[in-house]
């Protein structure tokens, strides 16, 4: 038996556009410029308050960074509705989850800097919700890259560490990956280079969501 975490954003869907929107009004409502789209990516898959205080240059979550995430969150679902925001799920990836799905020998997961609410959103909005039997969110854990995730999944699944495979797109998921005595894949439709990929860990990279199945 094998247990696949995937990461969610920017592994299951392209959520950048709505991510950095949220992030542009938040900016600017205290008095920020607005970001780069490449700032935001650069942190997307950190839990909320650590990927603000590191986009204002801050070592440390400080008041500023707590009333930022409170702000973010309060306008979340107000843009996620606006027409013209979408969070499609990258190309390939509704079929591969299908056939894993359908293996008796995979169990599959999330790992995911999203909140709990946010991670359900997606799964329940592609059908995902019944085939996703453990997760951890920012809710749940400290920020990637600590191990937390990785292994409180495989406690609650009656895994070990070794055995199981995180997929993700950010170098953090990779860190998170090795922290915890897991494989990492890295996947090159993603926020992050394939570089930075291998650099922080990836035992391999899929080019497209069929890849996945080749390498477990």
């Amino acid at each position: 038996m094998k247990l696949i975490l995937f990461d969610c954003d920017g592994t299951l869907v392209d959520s950048a556009a709505l991510i950095h929107e949220v992030m542009a009004r938040t900016f600017v409502q205290f008095g920020h410029p607005r970001p780069d789209l490449s700032s935001t990516k650069s942190i997307i898959g950190l839990t909320l308050d650590i990927a603000i205080a590191r986009m204002l240059g801050k070592l440390h979550v400080d008041d500023e960074a707590i009333a930022m995430t409170a702000h973010y969150k309060s306008i979340y679902m107000d843009v996620r509705q606006e027409p013209g925001i979408d969070v499609p799920l990258f190309a390939g990836i509704k079929p591969m989850i299908d056939r894993l799905a359908a293996r008796e020998d995979i169990l599959i997961g999330a790992v995911t800097g999203k909140s709990r609410r946010g991670l359900v959103n997606v799964l329940e909005t592609h059908g995902f919700m019944p085939h996703f039997i453990v997760s951890r969110t920012a809710d749940d854990c400290p920020s990637k890259p600590h191990p937390a995730m990785v292994s409180e999944c495989c406690d609650e699944a009656g895994m070990k560490a070794a055995d199981a495979i995180v997929i993700g797109d950010a170098i953090y998921d990779m860190q998170m990956a090795k922290a915890a005595g897991a494989k990492a894949i890295g996947v090159s439709w993603g926020y992050a280079s394939i570089d930075d990929l291998i650099a922080a860990g990836a035992d391999t990279v899929a080019y497209h969501p069929n890849d996945v199945l080749d390498h477990l």
